[in-house]
């Protein structure tokens, strides 16, 4: 079965294909799903790997799969790189496990820990939750509510699984034992794409809602939902974090900003970062409290300081158009990705000495997709994905020093 939406960049991504034989089958067989730009900005592979890319999305007949195949490894292939990766050495040692999760094309994503061990996913284009047993590899998914689309996944304190109904306006409690869903509809009708979420420590679960501008509040006892509206027009509220404090931090993916919410009375208190063209798709929250962001606009990685006020940024090592995209501090360690190159490297950053050390993210033999989303385990390690290779994968980082 294949998963798909529309491309959204329609013909001009088609235009951009190179001209040659094949390349009206990658036209229909491809763009339909995703923007030629993905093809186009590729590192490039050998007709091996492209075949191997392929299987993760879609199962084409055998003449099909030849005349797509040749076409991409004669006019992409492994040479072809027009936004490599600047990859930091170093002497520190990260290892990769993957999980392919079952079905084609169905962008698995934002994978969280529970606290028996098992690893819990979405597929957005599937319509599916997932659960990976770490221990056996077991794989099991369920379908979600009509047009659901899952856009990520949390558990709570008392273990209950929650995910974000991000194209039907919900969030959705998810019982893994029937199969069912109990769906918490926005109040709003405005409120439509509920995106990214955390629980605090009262079991209260904060969320955005990009493309509505908005933060929201659900109390899982009571189902109410509050919502508020970013006054910044198009701030596009998108990761959020909570402080020791209990207050919610979000990061805001349209405008030059980050937000801090007081979680009694939602007032939000609006933080202008420096540069016009910075955009911040995720942050993160230190022991010490300093946030961490991924200045995706500008190609930087971005400290603020609450009790002081203080911003500080660093050039991100692949350049300004690397776009940092998902960001995680475990042990006073800034990890993200940079999104914007290929491969998509796991950069390390380490405060206490302002250094950079990076990594290939891996999918498989090859190295394709991009993390949207990364989050710690309970032993210090990373969870992150490759969507549109349909894998999950744990990094095991470095022993804290």
């Amino acid at each position: 079965m294949i998963h798909c939406a529309p491309a959204q960049t329609g013909g001009v991504a088609g235009a951009a294909l190179a001209e040659g034989a094949g390349r009206e089958t990658v036209q229909a067989m491809c763009t339909s799903c995703h923007g030629a730009n993905t093809i186009t900005q590729s590192s490039g592979y050998t007709r091996a790997h492209w075949d191997e890319l392929i299987a993760t999305m879609v199962d084409l007949p055998d003449e099909q799969k030849n005349e797509v195949l040749d076409y991409l490894a004669r006019h992409y292939p492994p040479s072809h790189n027009p936004r490599p990766a600047r990859l930091v050495e170093g002497s520190l040692q990260v290892s990769f496990r993957e999980w392919v999760a079952p079905q084609l094309g169905q962008r698995a994503r934002d994978p969280v820990q529970a606290s028996d061990g098992s690893i819990w996913y979405v597929g957005q284009q599937s319509n599916t939750i997932g659960r990976i047993n770490p221990q056996t590899g077991q794989i099991r998914e369920w379908l979600l509510p009509a047009r659901a689309l899952p856009h990520s996944v949390n558990v709570d304190a008392q273990g209950r699984v929650w995910y974000m109904g991000n194209g039907n306006g919900t969030i959705g409690l998810f019982n893994p034992t029937t199969g069912e869903s109990t769906e918490y509809r926005m109040p709003d009708a405005n409120a439509r794409d509920p995106h990214t979420a955390e629980f605090d420590r009262n079991g209260i679960m904060w969320f955005t809602l990009q493309q509505s501008n908005m933060i929201g509040r659900l109390d899982p006892r009571t189902g109410e939902t509050r919502l508020v509206t970013v006054p910044r027009p198009r701030a596009r509220p998108y990761g959020i974090k909570i402080d020791a404090q209990g207050n919610p931090w979000v990061a805001c993916n349209g405008s030059n900003c980050i937000v801090r919410v007081d979680p009694r009375t939602m007032e939000l208190h609006v933080v202008e970062l420096p540069g016009e063209d910075t955009t911040v798709r995720r942050l993160d929250i230190a022991d010490d409290g300093r946030i961490w962001y991924v200045n995706s606009g500008r190609g930087r990685l971005g400290m603020y300081n609450p009790a002081n006020g203080e911003i500080r940024e660093w050039d991100s090592p692949s350049g300004p158009r690397s776009h940092p995209y998902a960001i995680a501090v475990i042990n006073g360690i800034v990890w993200y990705n940079e999104a914007g190159v290929r491969p998509d490297p796991l950069v390390r950053f380490d405060p206490s000495t302002e250094t950079f050390q990076s990594w290939p993210i891996p999918s498989g033999n090859l190295y394709a997709g991009m993390v949207r989303h990364m989050r710690a385990t309970r032993d210090g390690n990373l969870l992150l994905h490759q969507g549109s290779t349909n894998r999950i994968i744990l990094a095991t980082l470095p022993p804290a020093r």
